[in-house]
């Protein structure tokens, strides 16, 4: 495994080079860091670099004694860890800009800061992108506060992927848009409590979008544009990644896997205020910009 063992903490070795770099950006959630920071120092494969940007209102999150142990870990584990502080706020797709353009691995992993990582899940996903050679795939955060609260309904429009993951254009009020009920509350736990997988095995299934953790394939996110149009947004909004993943499941397609292994930590947001929808801005619920030839075929 590429996570070097405590027996090795204390020995120089050389930093392998990254697989993925996973990209965590975060404000005001020391706490929640740490979480997030734990979980990635329990994954084994593959060889991974952590780049965190912080936007906190005063002291970084890392600062916090039990994120910094946890950063300590992940560096004597034989990971690189980068810690930044990217000021001032120009809002979430600005932010998230920021940290693709530090990337230089093959994948990169956009992890939110109240996520946490069970064992496996990177490589879980690391394995799904590169069998399925699409543009990004991810793992559902789930609620297990919401255990006991089974909703069928919202699953029905579950469909896995059979054959090779294709290209999709997903809107809002479109049939693919309805996807986003699989993911509220604890719908991931239990569409995969459904399958018959086995550890170390995944399904991937059709999505409307993930939040939370997304691994890309770099190349096929920057050609795409990443979060380029961050500037044509006000500070305040949400959905740039909803955005982002539209623009590649259009060219590249995608897909969720199960079981997820991402767990929310159900924290408070830290963007109550939401009066844009990036996506509503940047891929309005119309064919305007569509080539004809595409019109014509859909």
């Amino acid at each position: 495994m590429s996570r070097r063992w405590s027996g090795d903490w204390g020995r120089e070795a050389a930093a392998l080079p990254a697989a993925v770099d996973v990209l965590v950006p975060t404000r005001n959630r020391p706490a929640e860091l740490a979480v997030t920071l734990a979980g990635l120092a329990a994954q084994d494969e593959p060889d991974f670099a952590v780049v965190v940007s912080d936007q906190s209102d005063g002291t970084p999150g890392w600062e916090h004694p039990a994120a910094m142990a946890m950063v300590r870990v992940l560096r004597a584990e034989g990971r690189q860890v980068r810690l930044e502080q990217h000021l001032p706020r120009r809002g979430l797709a600005e932010h998230r800009a920021y940290l693709l353009g530090l990337a230089s691995a093959e994948a990169v992993l956009f992890l939110d800061d109240d996520v946490w990582l069970e064992p496996g899940a990177l490589e879980r996903l690391h394995a799904a992108l590169d069998e399925l050679g699409c543009g990004f795939v991810g793992s559902a955060v789930q609620g297990l506060s919401y255990l006991g609260d089974d909703r069928p309904q919202e699953r029905a429009g579950f469909e896995p992927w059979e054959g090779p993951v294709q290209p999709e254009r997903v809107r809002r009020g479109s049939e693919a848009f309805d996807r986003h009920r699989l993911h509220n509350a604890a719908n991931p736990t239990h569409l995969a409590a459904g399958t018959d997988l086995r550890p170390g095995q995944w399904l991937p299934y059709k999505i409307s979008w993930l939040g939370g953790c997304v691994l890309y394939d770099r190349q096929a996110l920057l050609e795409c544009g990443g979060f380029d149009f961050w500037d044509q947004l006000p500070a305040q909004h949400s959905g740039e990644d909803v955005a982002t993943q539209w623009r590649v499941l259009e060219r590249f397609g995608g897909a969720g896997i199960l079981p997820s292994g991402a767990v929310h930590l159900e924290a408070p947001t830290t963007v109550p205020d939401r009066p844009v929808d990036a996506f509503d801005v940047i891929l309005p619920s119309t064919d305007e910009g569509i080539p004809k030839e595409r019109k014509d075929s859909e």
